[in-house]
């Protein structure tokens, strides 16, 4: 199976072990990732003003090549996943957009042809949960993990359709096929208000600590997430209520690529 990748600017700088974490469990997987050419960084945030344009391009810019190659986009940030898929959408429903952007470059013609996947899709919907299953070297037998969703991977939910915004289970799906026990609590689909951490630092470290204290009263040993900035606001403001990892970082344990090589900081 052949997917476009989008790594985005997190997972190429400051978090590149989770690229390479990720590349290696594609392998193991038999999907092919291919890097997007010439990639720009998404913005992290979509505008919401409809004719805000210009910082929308660098997304389209990365949909047209997914349409040309015939092939889905993936990325493993969430971040960039909500972004790909609010531009694609605007694209696919949104005339004056579609005149818009062409208005910068004539060759920038696109009307949301893509499809837009994060990582947790191709798992569910390519692979699937009961044949990775089968493919584990070292299921994660008896381990008790938190889900943290977050907020971009679910809404707005008539756009992103990831999963049901009040009650997702993919995440408690995957732990499972795992071999791991998913342990689910009231906060997992709270914003961890990582966008507004500059002006509100205590505040939101005050949140992350009920967040995962939600986790631990209800028996979770870890949490996963599937953004770097949910990752990076859990880590530094958890209170060491959980252990706080990626969700490839536990899949590539569970399938024997992980290693000690984190060249990160290379």
């Amino acid at each position: 199976m052949e997917f476009l990748y989008y790594p985005g600017c997190t997972l190429s700088t400051t978090a590149k072990i989770l690229d390479k974490q990720a590349r290696s469990i594609a392998a193991a997987l038999d999907l092919s990732f291919t890097e997007i050419e010439n990639w720009q960084c998404c913005g992290a945030t979509f505008p919401l003003n409809a004719d805000e344009i210009a910082p929308k391009l660098a997304a389209v810019r990365a949909l047209i090549q997914a349409r040309n190659q015939n092939k889905p986009l993936v990325t493993l940030c969430a971040a960039c996943h909500h972004v790909m898929k609010q531009v694609n959408h605007q694209a696919k429903n949104d005339a004056d957009f579609r005149t818009a952007i062409t208005s910068y470059d004539a060759d920038l013609f696109y009307a949301g042809e893509a499809t837009v996947l994060h990582f947790m899709e191709v798992l569910r919907d390519y692979v699937g949960f009961d044949a990775l299953r089968d493919l584990l070297e070292y299921p994660l037998k008896g381990r008790k993990i938190g889900a943290y969703y977050g907020c971009m991977l679910l809404r707005p939910s008539d756009v992103m359709g990831f999963d049901d915004a009040e009650n997702p289970q993919i995440f408690e799906e995957y732990i499972r096929a795992l071999g791991a026990v998913p342990v689910s609590y009231p906060m997992r689909n709270e914003c961890c208000g990582g966008y507004r951490a500059p002006e509100d630092a205590l505040g939101c470290a005050n949140l992350v600590e009920r967040i995962a204290k939600s986790a631990a009263g209800r028996g979770a040993e870890t949490l996963i997430t599937a953004c770097p900035l949910c990752l990076y606001q859990m880590v530094e403001h958890s209170g060491g209520a959980v252990d706080v990892c990626y969700f490839t970082e536990i899949l590539a344990e569970a399938l024997g690529v992980d290693d000690d090589d984190d060249d990160s900081n290379d």
